[in-house]
């Protein structure tokens, strides 16, 4: 037995006094305390300014959680000095000598910066030392990074950007949104299987609803690869109930919406585009006259409520699912909030047990459940 599931035996063991567990192996890496995150603090447009509060304020509420703090050491230090009791034994800086650039390729940052904030984050998850990855830098660089170091779970082909959204009914986690653009049919159902376990894990609902991304309703809509994705998920042990339009997302008729990376990305920017808009309308109506400006500080609480409701920060964090490590992506503008959350939902999936759980489905799913594809 090794990886984290000697680590989690052990914790079940001394939890519960029983004798020498027995677990099964995945490959995945071994961490010795009972949370420990490797964050990316040079990543986005802000760096340790945001990415160092925010890991301070994670442990504040996780007393039992450890952070390495990676990148420019200076930095960092400089960080921790305006903080009074920062310093414990709970946070560890490692100088990298390297940053990766929010607009360098994704080839350049794999073959030349290898000790780069980024590469040294993920060795960190990769040697053991951490249970998961977080950074707000260049999205196309990490995935790209992640894939080459940590490797995809056997039974994966492809990984997967998963983030949840806001619905009507709370909200509902989509993927993929970008890591893998061109996908086969076996591809989407592999994707609904990690899908499907992140909400079982992260939600605790047992037997999640999962939709499948389509221009209608009707099993004869879509392309070939949507069509023939819906004839395997049919096919599969999944609670699968059909397609789910547009416009079904937010309406949060399922748990979980699959697509591939090129459409889940258009579809997620697009969103995020229109809610850009609506905010900039109302603050445009709200104080085209003094009047107006009135009205608006009387609805005050109730456009308080819906932004709360509808806040970006909140729903920050895609997950790169598929991997032998847990790997969270941070808006790269996020703020303190945003990127707290980010580092939060690592520690969720951590905490759920998602890499394991999809790596003991794989390893126990039926060939016609889960299909074999050519990556």
């Amino acid at each position: 037995m090794t990886g984290r599931a000697r680590v989690d035996a052990a914790h079940r063991q001394r939890e519960t006094g029983g004798g020498a567990p027995v677990a099964p192996d995945h490959g995945l890496p071994s961490v010795a305390s009972d949370l420990t995150l490797a964050i990316d603090c040079m990543g986005g447009d802000h760096g340790p300014s945001v990415t160092v509060p925010a890991a301070l304020r994670f442990l504040e509420t996780n007393p039992a959680a450890a952070v390495i703090l990676v990148g420019v050491g200076d930095a960092i230090e400089a960080q921790l000095r305006r903080r009074r009791d920062a310093r414990s034994d709970r946070v560890r800086v490692h100088h990298a000598t390297e940053i990766v650039t929010m607009d360098e390729a994704p080839a350049t940052a794999v073959k030349r910066k290898k000790d780069s904030s980024m590469r040294v984050m993920l060795d960190f998850v990769k040697r053991g030392e951490a249970h998961a990855a977080i950074s707000a830098g260049n999205t196309g660089a990490l995935m790209a990074m992640a894939h080459f170091v940590l490797k995809t779970l056997p039974g994966i082909d492809r990984p997967a950007l998963v983030s949840a959204l806001p619905t009507v009914k709370g909200h509902t986690y989509m993927l993929d949104l970008g890591a893998s653009p061109d996908c086969r049919p076996e591809h989407l159902v592999q994707f609904a299987v990690m899908g499907a376990i992140l909400v079982s894990a992260v939600e605790h609902r047992e037997r999640p609803t999962i939709g499948l991304l389509n221009i209608g309703a009707e099993a004869i809509k879509g392309n070939q690869v949507v069509k023939q994705a819906g004839e395997l998920l049919r096919a599969s042990e999944l609670n699968f109930v059909g397609n789910v339009e547009g416009d079904g997302i937010y309406r949060g008729e399922v748990d979980v919406v699959v697509c591939d990376g090129f459409v889940g990305n258009v579809a997620l920017k697009t969103s995020e585009g229109l809610a850009r808009m609506v905010e900039r309308f109302l603050r445009e109506e709200f104080t085209r006259n003094p009047l107006r400006r009135i009205a608006a500080a009387l609805a005050w609480p109730a456009l308080a409520a819906f932004r709360r409701r509808v806040d970006p920060r909140e729903y920050n964090g895609a997950t790169l699912l598929g991997l032998r490590g847990v790997v969270v992506k941070s808006h790269g503008s996020a703020d303190v909030v945003a990127f707290g959350r980010a580092i939060e939902r690592g520690a969720d999936e951590v905490r759920g047990r998602v890499l394991e759980r999809i790596a003991e489905r794989l390893a126990t799913a039926e060939s016609a459940a889960l299909p074999e594809a050519a990556s």
